[in-house]
């Protein structure tokens, strides 16, 4: 059995050769860069990423887990494509929300992260192009659909390129390590939503606090003693403050669905991956059967239908905007088919983005 030092040795060395293959792997996505300046090629194309990931999870049959081979080769990446350019990723701040967790987790942490206090905000710096990218929330697995993010979606320039699910845990997070003399609790509606049964049980008479975030949240929390937050570990580091209570959310596998939006011309949409999603908006004139009719195509076709939301038009009284999302890629036969026959029948129809599906 070898001994303690001869392992740590062993590893050394080991990680030595793992640096000198980093390099040589970033030699070679320099050249690759070089090529795509001379083309006018994106630096990012997320579905090359992911079918690298993909692949190698698929290849792997030792002791490393699958999500642990994509943490890593997306960081991997991410240090090589900034040795080329550095993406602008601009995100519902201040830091330690989940929606910065979310871009790390899809860009790795090789980026220029802007942070931005509303999600009008988010889009405004993305459609302006004071960020490359922006990662908005659309909908979670407790409270559904982001409305606002779907209203913006539908007048915005940009389009959704990609998408990223992150299990959402809320921590209590105050000053002090215990549940003593808390008067208010500060969080993004969604997140006081999402932890109303567990207030009600241990924190009754605490005040529930709406803010514009939960790192918001966290920010109050550290400036009042008698304050505590909903908001994520990684928050509670920015900002120095004790778990007072972990896991505190009502439904225990919460997840929330973020996408990452752009300009075509900054990238266009991604290329068939074989694991796809189309989104798209329409509406139809309002009459007995239209929402029968609207998803006929889809039937008819065979394409699957992943969701469905209605949102008012507000332009007219009982009209709305439907939010579809479809299974497929706009470069499939039967997709594109549908796709025709539904922009023939309605009054309005937009796509928002085709995009490789994340991993649950």
């Amino acid at each position: 059995m070898k001994s303690l030092q001869e392992l740590r040795d062993a590893i050394d060395a080991v990680d030595r050769q793992l640096l000198t293959l980093l390099n040589d792997r970033a030699d070679l996505a320099h050249e690759v860069g070089e090529l795509k300046k001379t083309e006018g090629s994106p630096v990012f194309r997320p579905e090359r990423e992911a079918a690298v990931i993909h692949k190698l999870q698929e290849l792997n049959t030792r002791r490393l887990k699958p999500e642990s081979i994509g943490h890593i080769w997306r960081e991997v990446m991410s240090a090589c494509r900034a040795l080329e350019a550095l993406q602008r990723v601009a995100y519902l701040g201040p830091a330690g929300t989940f929606s910065q967790e979310a871009a790390l987790s899809f860009f790795g942490t090789s980026i220029q992260e802007i942070s931005c206090s509303s999600l009008d905000e988010v889009f405004h710096a993305t459609a302006s192009g004071a960020a490359d990218f922006g990662v908005v929330p659309l909908e979670n697995s407790t409270e559904g659909v982001i409305a606002r993010s779907l209203d913006l979606m539908l007048t915005s320039p940009t389009h959704i390129v990609g998408e990223t699910s992150l299990m959402i845990r809320h921590h209590l997070l105050r000053q002090a390590a215990s549940l003593d003399g808390i008067e208010v609790v500060a969080a993004h509606p969604q997140a006081l939503a999402q932890c109303q049964d567990w207030l009600s049980r241990h924190l009754p008479h605490a005040e529930r606090h709406a803010v514009s975030s939960n790192a918001e949240g966290a920010r109050l929390a550290k400036l009042n003693d008698n304050w505590a937050a909903i908001a994520s570990l990684r928050a509670g580091s920015e900002y120095g403050l004790h778990t007072a209570a972990q896991a505190i959310q009502d439904q225990a596998h919460n997840r929330t669905r973020f996408g990452v939006i752009c300009l075509p011309q900054t990238l266009e949409a991604p290329a068939a991956s074989g694991q796809d999603c189309t989104s798209l908006v329409v509406s139809v004139p309002n009459r007995p059967g239209a929402v029968h009719d609207l998803l006929t195509p889809l039937k008819k076709h065979g394409v699957s239908m992943t969701r469905f939301e209605s949102r008012p038009a507000r332009s007219a009284q009982w009209e709305y905007f439907f939010f579809i999302d479809i299974s497929g890629h706009p470069a499939d036969a039967n997709v594109q088919a549908a796709l025709a026959d539904l922009r023939g029948m309605c009054g309005f129809f937009k796509v928002l983005g085709t995009f490789p599906v994340a991993d649950a």
